[in-house]
């Protein structure tokens, strides 16, 4: 097993900047997409604040990517328990910089811009060693890069170009790959175009989606089966002129995959990994690693890679991209879904796969509802799964990579009514990686720790997270 920080990270510490000896300071802005989203004119969006409070404390999952000469810039300072169940597995971990003061409706960057002692401490590492490597490049980012003088990779408009859904699908045409019949609606006229053409497949039976441009992980996608519920959808469109959309067949999948890239910058392209997505409703939920994937699929994949990145370049991207691609049913596999220039679910699970799961390993990598009153302490839900849990000389079991998001939604919310925590069940989000010598029992420990973590519904005196 390599000690931390080496394998992809170290990649691309010499992709980014040419050198080895880089220092990041990571930043796990996950709701990039709505920033990007902003002032577009796609699909209604019904944002739900519960969720995403608990998207904003899936910052910690960056720190198992970095290294120990690393920073990591968080929410909130992380459960001192969690930290010593990390140092017992024998984890380096990167310095942690937390602001004073978080709102928990607002990314990581927000909160962090608003702490002007932090800011200060983060003008201290601007001495060339150090590059910001957020989750994605927004104006946000790009405003934190210039008051600290960290570089932070690609404009903020370059990121927002490349992560349309119009920029893959027009991409995936350039390059003559495989991908459902469809059309890229950038005004009122090609949206009637398209639906004509939707009407056609209904009229057949056979379904079509309509994706908003910037949606992302189910939202801004509706999958429509009859010409009711395209003509309701065009009549509320034709009330938000200019949406960016794409509509597409509709096509049957067994499989959905996730691989990822990195484009250095000097164009160079390196094809890094490909895993099984998990996922419910559009939902990215996990993944399955590795995707158990014909040799000729394999290559499929590591060819479409080169080509994309090639072309992400030449719009002046640089970084890591992810792309959703699907198999259907007869094995067809359809090599873009999307493309996601930025941080992927997948890239903040390397650290852990390249140090815990050994080439004869299986591993499931998900997310676990966690329901239980007021904050709970981390010992508690530990031990509610310590014989399910990897531990030196143990090499099959469960594996916590972040545990913020169990108490995230204990979290007051300004302007809100403080709740009861006597009264009051929570659902919050545990993220682990179940590693073992078989998919099948990789399954097992991930149901018995879904099964157990599901109610663990105690109040703990001064618990935290």
């Amino acid at each position: 097993m390599g000690a931390p920080g080496t394998g992809m990270v170290d990649r691309l510490r010499t992709a980014m900047s040419g050198t080895s000896g880089t220092r990041f300071v990571l930043l796990g802005n996950f709701e990039v997409e709505d920033r990007w989203a902003a002032g577009e004119a796609g699909l209604p969006r019904f944002p739900s604040p519960s969720g995403t409070v608990l998207v904003n404390r899936m910052d910690e999952l960056a720190l198992l990517l970095a290294g120990p000469d690393d920073h990591v810039l968080l929410k909130e300072p992380v459960d001192e328990e969690f930290l010593a169940y990390l140092g017992d597995l024998g984890l380096e971990l990167p310095t942690v910089l937390a602001p004073a003061r978080q709102d928990p409706r607002r990314t990581v960057t927000d909160d962090v811009l608003a702490d002007p002692v932090l800011l200060d401490r983060l003008r201290g590492l601007g001495d060339g060693r150090h590059r910001l490597w957020p989750h994605g490049v927004s104006v946000a980012e790009e405003r934190l890069s210039a008051l600290t003088g960290l570089p932070a990779g690609p404009a903020a408009g370059v990121c927002k170009r490349v992560n349309s859904k119009i920029f893959s699908r027009l991409t995936v045409d350039e390059l003559e790959l495989r991908q459902p019949e469809g059309r890229v609606c950038r005004n009122g006229d090609e949206f009637a175009q398209a639906c004509d053409w939707a009407r056609t497949r209904l009229r057949s039976g056979l379904p079509v989606v309509v994706k908003d441009a910037f949606g992302v992980s189910g939202k801004g996608l509706v999958v429509l089966t009859e010409e009711a519920g395209l003509d309701r959808l065009q009549r509320m469109l034709a009330r938000r002129p200019g949406a960016g959309l794409v509509v597409e067949a509709w096509i049957d999948k067994v499989t959905d995959l996730n691989y990822q890239f990195t484009v250095a910058r000097d164009g160079t392209v390196r094809f890094d990994v490909v895993k099984e997505s998990i996922t419910r409703n559009g939902v990215h939920l996990g993944h399955r690693m590795p995707a158990a994937l014909p040799r000729a699929t394999l290559d499929e994949v590591e060819s479409a890679s080169g080509r994309l990145g090639a072309r992400l370049f030449e719009a002046g991207y640089h970084g890591i991209a992810g792309v959703d691609a699907m198999l259907a049913p007869d094995g067809t596999l359809y090599p873009v879904t999307e493309i996601n220039a930025r941080n992927n679910m997948s890239t903040y699970q390397e650290g852990v796969r390249e140090r815990f799961v050994a080439a004869d390993r299986v591993a499931i990598a998900a997310r676990y509802p966690v329901r239980h009153r007021g904050p709970i302490a981390f010992g508690v839900l530990h031990r509610a799964i310590d014989d399910l849990m990897v531990r030196p000389g143990v090499p099959d079991g469960l594996i916590i990579t972040a545990f913020a998001g169990v108490n995230a939604p204990c979290r007051a919310v300004p302007g809100a009514a403080p709740a009861d925590p006597d009264d009051v069940l929570v659902e919050g989000r545990l993220y682990a990686m179940a590693v073992a010598g078989s998919l099948a029992a990789a399954e097992a420990i991930d149901r018995s720790a879904r099964s157990r973590l599901a109610d663990v519904a105690v109040p703990v005196e001064g618990g935290h997270g």
